[in-house]
């Protein structure tokens, strides 16, 4: 085939820095993480973030948003004790997952938001979802 037979098809593409500190900073194979999709809509954004194994301590997780769309979040990746049923306590030698200790992932949406306007939500699968309604859009009500 002759690539000038086919017309020329362009993809934007939203690229953002993440930048990582502390346990999310050092880890490695395993479910990863920090790793950050982000979402647009006419009128707001959303972005997911993996946080394997925080679920249980959403409660210490801390999300920042700005007005021109910088977040942070912070946590802490906890020390995990399993118990075996002849009563012992194995602490985990992580090697595969992000160590225990404090964490922060930063990164920038495409645009401004309202940051009094976000609906955050922790799902079973360790994924840390937020819509966050963009700057001067009005919101439908129904």
């Amino acid at each position: 085939m002759n690539p000038e037979n086919h017309p020329t098809t362009t993809h934007s593409k939203v690229i953002s820095h993440v930048f990582f500190t502390g346990t999310a900073k050092q880890g490695c194979a395993g479910p990863p993480l920090g790793l950050v999709d982000i979402g647009v809509s006419d009128i707001a954004y959303i972005f997911r973030v993996s946080l394997p194994g925080i679920a249980k301590y959403q409660d210490k997780i801390k999300c920042e948003i700005q007005r021109e769309g910088r977040v942070c979040i912070q946590g802490v990746v906890p020390e995990i004790a399993i118990p075996s049923d002849s009563g012992c306590l194995y602490r985990m030698q992580v090697q595969q997952l992000s160590p225990p200790g404090p964490f922060s992932i930063t990164f920038n949406l495409p645009g401004q938001v309202d940051p009094r306007l976000f609906s955050p939500k922790f799902r079973a699968d360790g994924i840390f979802e937020v819509v966050v309604v963009k700057l001067g859009v009005r919101i439908p009500t129904s």
